[in-house]
């Protein structure tokens, strides 16, 4: 569809349903799904709301990516989004840990959520001694999950059967082509996905990713990360300096956004390596750790504004260090998080965020440590506290 397709499903829209204007206009709702396909929606969206009946009705509009080719800022909220003070718009992710626990029936009690300022917190000590007996099913349900992933066919199928279909990973596959490179054959999105799950829990040299896949030029590689990144398939994460700023020049991190997507490659592509556990553990806490700030301050997730890592000046890495967000208060820091997914031997993860901050989280496998400055939390635990506010 075109913007004048657009228009024109909106005029037989409203022709069909006219029953409804004898009533009150203003009982009409419009769902528009998908519309973020169609290149300059939202100028046409505008013009139909500043200059018809349309302006006076409930619309809401969807989509799988954030286009190029629309302002929503610009053309939809500007001027037109009322005095409420409510949210202007909304991400809305495959299920997190917290909702994947629930739909699948576990027995497992739900603590939280808790600010990502106060992760070390009484909240989260209550939680972590109150669900010490339940640590081996938290660590079952959280590799069940790092299997399926949030989408809701996909955990339905996994809960099943043990696993998700091949014709599901196709479909979420042939989704990410037409948003991400839809010049190429679908086959090239499971290995673009393959290569960027193996270098997900490092800073990403995208001059060796790219000539790994064999691109003609930086530049359309480039293009085609910008892109998954804009259709919520990955997630960026900017080394930030202790005032949690972005380090001009230095590498990102770049995570899939959510377990499902990390499993395509290898699922789809023969001689794919299967992600391992612990980095999948990594993506998780940072895409609930980076949806738990959008949810504070809509808009950074898409800005490329959420999560940070931290160099030491002996050269080691601190996954989640502390960013800015909205408080209470004015603004509080999010308290920092190394994710070590083992079942001993965190502590020298730990005295790495003590030397930097003095205190801190390591998400472990199954430890639960409360007794030293930096805490070991279980990472299913951590993602159960990470629940967005609703």
């Amino acid at each position: 569809m075109r913007a004048k397709d657009l228009a024109r499903a909106i005029a037989l829209g409203r022709a069909l349903s006219r029953s409804v204007d004898q009533l009150d206009a203003r009982l009409r709702v419009w769902l528009l799904d998908e519309v973020t396909s169609i290149d300059g929606w939202t100028t046409t969206i505008k013009c139909l709301r500043d200059n018809t009946v349309f302006g006076e009705e409930t619309v809401v509009c969807t989509g799988s990516s954030w286009p190029e080719t629309g302002d929503v800022e610009r053309d939809l909220l500007a001027g037109r989004a009322g005095s409420g003070g409510g949210r202007r718009w909304r991400l809305l992710l495959p299920m997190g840990f917290r909702d994947y626990v629930g739909i699948t029936g576990g027995r497992i009690p739900a603590p939280g959520p808790v600010p990502p300022w106060d992760l070390q917190g009484a909240a989260t000590a209550a939680a972590a001694e109150s669900l010490v007996a339940f640590t081996d099913e938290l660590d079952l349900a959280w590799q069940a999950y790092l299997t399926s992933g949030g989408f809701p066919r996909a955990v339905a199928e996994h809960y099943r059967t043990g696993g998700v279909s091949e014709s599901f990973m196709r479909d979420v596959a042939s989704w990410l082509c037409i948003d991400v490179d839809r010049e190429s054959p679908v086959g090239s999105v499971p290995l673009l996905l393959a290569e960027l799950q193996a270098r997900s829990t490092s800073p990403l040299n995208r001059s060796k990713a790219s000539e790994a896949l064999g691109c003609q030029t930086r530049g359309a590689f480039d293009l085609r990360l910008n892109r998954l990144v804009r259709s919520c398939g990955a997630l960026w994460a900017h080394q930030v300096s202790e005032s949690g700023r972005r380090i001009p020049g230095a590498q990102s991190k770049l995570y899939l956004a959510d377990p499902l997507v990390a499993w395509i490659g290898a699922s789809l592509r023969a001689g794919a390596p299967d992600p391992d556990m612990a980095s999948l553990t990594e993506e998780v806490l940072a895409v609930a750790l980076a949806a738990a700030i959008d949810n504070l301050q809509p808009g950074r997730w898409m800005t490329g504004d959420t999560i940070g890592y931290v160099r030491t000046g002996s050269g080691r890495e601190i996954d989640f260090g502390p960013v800015a967000v909205p408080g209470p208060g004015g603004s509080q820091w999010t308290t920092p998080v190394e994710v070590k997914w083992v079942a001993d031997g965190w502590r020298a993860e730990a005295r790495t965020i003590e030397g930097r901050y003095h205190a801190g989280i390591v998400a472990t496998k199954t430890v639960t440590r409360l007794d030293t400055p930096a805490w070991a939390i279980p990472a299913p635990l951590l993602a159960l506290l990470l629940a967005q506010h609703r």
